[in-house]
Protein backbone atom coordinates (compact mmCIF):
# COMPACT_ATOMS: atom_id res chain seq x y z
CA UNK A 1 0.00 0.00 0.00
CA UNK A 2 1.97 2.74 -1.70
CA UNK A 3 0.16 5.66 0.10
CA UNK A 4 -1.08 4.19 3.56
CA UNK A 5 -0.75 6.59 6.28
CA UNK A 6 2.26 7.84 7.22
CA UNK A 7 2.20 7.32 11.04
CA UNK A 8 3.32 3.49 10.84
CA UNK A 9 6.13 3.91 8.83
CA UNK A 10 8.01 1.02 7.69
CA UNK A 11 7.72 -1.62 10.78
CA UNK A 12 6.24 -4.82 9.75
CA UNK A 13 4.22 -4.86 12.55
CA UNK A 14 2.82 -1.48 12.72
CA UNK A 15 2.07 -1.54 8.90
CA UNK A 16 0.48 -4.81 9.57
CA UNK A 17 -1.67 -3.32 12.21
CA UNK A 18 -2.33 -0.12 9.57
CA UNK A 19 -3.62 -2.10 6.94
CA UNK A 20 -5.09 -4.75 8.64
CA UNK A 21 -6.94 -3.78 12.24
CA UNK A 22 -6.46 0.06 12.70
CA UNK A 23 -10.15 1.64 11.53
CA UNK A 24 -11.66 -1.32 11.07
CA UNK A 25 -15.36 -1.16 12.73
CA UNK A 26 -15.27 -2.89 15.98
CA UNK A 27 -18.62 -4.29 17.33
CA UNK A 28 -17.51 -7.02 19.77
CA UNK A 29 -18.28 -5.45 22.86
CA UNK A 30 -15.48 -8.03 24.63
CA UNK A 31 -12.88 -6.95 22.05
CA UNK A 32 -14.14 -3.21 21.87
CA UNK A 33 -13.13 -3.53 26.13
CA UNK A 34 -9.47 -4.99 25.14
CA UNK A 35 -8.91 -2.26 23.17
CA UNK A 36 -9.43 -0.04 25.52
CA UNK A 37 -7.86 -1.11 28.17
CA UNK A 38 -4.70 -1.56 25.68
CA UNK A 39 -5.13 2.26 25.04
CA UNK A 40 -5.33 2.74 28.21
CA UNK A 41 -2.33 1.62 28.95
CA UNK A 42 -0.40 3.22 25.78
CA UNK A 43 -0.80 6.34 27.53
CA UNK A 44 2.36 7.82 27.90
CA UNK A 45 4.40 5.48 25.70
CA UNK A 46 4.13 4.69 21.66
CA UNK A 47 1.25 2.14 20.49
CA UNK A 48 4.22 0.27 18.95
CA UNK A 49 5.42 -0.34 22.72
CA UNK A 50 2.15 -2.02 23.12
CA UNK A 51 1.47 -3.66 19.93
CA UNK A 52 4.88 -5.48 21.01
CA UNK A 53 3.19 -6.96 24.15
CA UNK A 54 -0.54 -7.28 22.92
CA UNK A 55 0.57 -11.47 23.22
CA UNK A 56 1.74 -10.99 26.67
CA UNK A 57 -1.33 -8.69 27.71
CA UNK A 58 -3.87 -11.03 26.41
CA UNK A 59 -1.81 -13.61 28.86
CA UNK A 60 -1.06 -11.59 31.37
CA UNK A 61 -4.73 -10.93 31.54
CA UNK A 62 -6.31 -14.22 30.83
CA UNK A 63 -7.75 -13.27 27.36
CA UNK A 64 -8.87 -10.15 28.43
CA UNK A 65 -11.86 -12.20 30.47
CA UNK A 66 -13.66 -9.15 32.40
CA UNK A 67 -15.41 -11.62 34.42
CA UNK A 68 -11.94 -13.02 35.89
CA UNK A 69 -10.28 -10.34 36.09
CA UNK A 70 -13.28 -8.26 37.74
CA UNK A 71 -11.97 -10.75 40.46
CA UNK A 72 -8.44 -10.24 40.57
CA UNK A 73 -6.87 -8.95 43.90
CA UNK A 74 -3.85 -8.01 45.54
CA UNK A 75 -1.80 -11.65 44.34
CA UNK A 76 -3.01 -11.32 40.55
CA UNK A 77 -1.34 -7.33 40.92
CA UNK A 78 1.53 -8.70 41.72
CA UNK A 79 2.27 -11.30 39.46
CA UNK A 80 1.26 -8.64 37.04
CA UNK A 81 3.39 -6.19 38.45
CA UNK A 82 6.49 -8.75 37.94
CA UNK A 83 5.66 -9.61 34.41
CA UNK A 84 8.01 -8.10 31.93
CA UNK A 85 5.67 -9.15 28.98
CA UNK A 86 3.75 -6.18 30.06
CA UNK A 87 3.64 -2.25 31.02
CA UNK A 88 4.01 -2.50 34.85
CA UNK A 89 2.15 0.02 36.01
CA UNK A 90 -0.02 -0.46 39.14
CA UNK A 91 -2.74 2.45 38.57
CA UNK A 92 -3.16 1.17 34.82
CA UNK A 93 -3.41 -2.48 36.21
CA UNK A 94 -6.23 -1.44 38.92
CA UNK A 95 -8.18 0.74 36.52
CA UNK A 96 -8.72 -2.75 34.51
CA UNK A 97 -9.81 -4.26 36.99
CA UNK A 98 -12.13 -1.19 37.67
CA UNK A 99 -12.70 -1.23 33.97
CA UNK A 100 -13.84 -4.82 34.20
CA UNK A 101 -16.51 -4.73 36.93
CA UNK A 102 -17.17 -1.68 35.33
CA UNK A 103 -17.97 -3.31 32.01
CA UNK A 104 -19.89 -6.41 33.78
CA UNK A 105 -21.75 -3.44 35.60
CA UNK A 106 -23.30 -1.43 31.99
CA UNK A 107 -24.43 -5.56 31.08
CA UNK A 108 -21.39 -7.09 29.13
CA UNK A 109 -20.18 -7.39 25.35
CA UNK A 110 -23.68 -6.09 23.54
CA UNK A 111 -24.42 -3.31 26.00
CA UNK A 112 -20.73 -1.97 25.93
CA UNK A 113 -21.17 -2.35 22.28
CA UNK A 114 -24.29 -0.67 21.92
CA UNK A 115 -23.40 2.31 24.44
CA UNK A 116 -19.62 2.89 22.27
CA UNK A 117 -21.61 2.81 19.08
CA UNK A 118 -24.18 5.43 20.01
CA UNK A 119 -21.56 8.22 20.51
CA UNK A 120 -21.72 7.79 16.38
CA UNK A 121 -24.78 7.67 15.85
CA UNK A 122 -24.19 3.50 15.27
CA UNK A 123 -21.49 3.74 12.48
CA UNK A 124 -18.13 5.10 11.61
CA UNK A 125 -17.70 8.37 11.09
CA UNK A 126 -15.34 9.41 8.10
CA UNK A 127 -13.05 11.98 8.39
CA UNK A 128 -11.39 14.10 5.48
CA UNK A 129 -7.82 14.87 6.34
CA UNK A 130 -5.28 15.28 4.05
CA UNK A 131 -2.34 15.73 6.55
CA UNK A 132 -1.31 14.06 9.80
CA UNK A 133 -1.12 17.71 11.23
CA UNK A 134 -5.01 17.76 10.87
CA UNK A 135 -6.03 15.08 12.75
CA UNK A 136 -7.07 16.06 16.58
CA UNK A 137 -5.97 14.35 19.71
CA UNK A 138 -9.66 14.95 20.85
CA UNK A 139 -13.11 16.08 19.73
CA UNK A 140 -16.28 16.90 21.26
CA UNK A 141 -17.23 12.88 20.86
CA UNK A 142 -14.48 11.49 22.33
CA UNK A 143 -14.79 14.60 25.43
CA UNK A 144 -18.42 13.35 25.36
CA UNK A 145 -17.96 9.54 25.27
CA UNK A 146 -14.90 9.88 27.81
CA UNK A 147 -17.39 11.41 30.18
CA UNK A 148 -19.88 9.00 29.92
CA UNK A 149 -17.52 6.03 30.25
CA UNK A 150 -15.85 7.65 33.47
CA UNK A 151 -19.50 8.32 34.85
CA UNK A 152 -19.70 4.71 34.39
CA UNK A 153 -16.54 4.00 36.73
CA UNK A 154 -13.67 3.55 34.13
CA UNK A 155 -10.44 4.98 34.60
CA UNK A 156 -7.84 5.85 32.37
CA UNK A 157 -9.87 7.01 29.61
CA UNK A 158 -9.51 10.41 29.17
CA UNK A 159 -10.69 12.18 25.83
CA UNK A 160 -6.99 11.79 24.14
CA UNK A 161 -7.02 7.93 24.87
CA UNK A 162 -10.91 7.77 23.94
CA UNK A 163 -10.24 9.30 20.82
CA UNK A 164 -7.26 7.12 19.74
CA UNK A 165 -9.57 4.13 20.86
CA UNK A 166 -12.46 5.33 18.60
CA UNK A 167 -9.81 5.46 15.98
CA UNK A 168 -8.43 2.53 16.75
CA UNK A 169 -12.06 0.96 16.56
CA UNK A 170 -13.09 2.04 13.38
CA UNK A 171 -16.05 4.80 15.80
CA UNK A 172 -14.05 7.15 13.40
CA UNK A 173 -12.10 6.57 10.02
CA UNK A 174 -8.92 9.26 10.47
CA UNK A 175 -6.87 7.16 7.83
CA UNK A 176 -5.93 10.15 5.46
CA UNK A 177 -7.97 10.68 2.17
CA UNK A 178 -4.66 9.98 0.26
CA UNK A 179 -4.56 5.93 2.30
CA UNK A 180 -6.46 3.35 0.42
CA UNK A 181 -8.01 2.59 3.66
CA UNK A 182 -10.18 6.11 3.30
CA UNK A 183 -13.76 5.39 3.65
CA UNK A 184 -13.77 1.91 3.26
CA UNK A 185 -16.07 1.21 6.28
CA UNK A 186 -18.13 4.62 7.06
CA UNK A 187 -19.94 7.49 5.65
CA UNK A 188 -19.19 11.13 5.01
Amino acid sequence: MSDRCPWCGDDPLYVAYHDDEWGVPEFDGRALWEKLVLDGFQAGLSWITILRKREGFRSRFEGFDPERIARWGEAEIAAALADAGIVRHRGKIEATIGNARAFLDMGGAAAFSGFVWQSVEGRPRVNRFARMDEIPAETAESRALSKALKARGFRFVGPTVVYAWMQACGLVDDHLTSCPRHSEFGRD
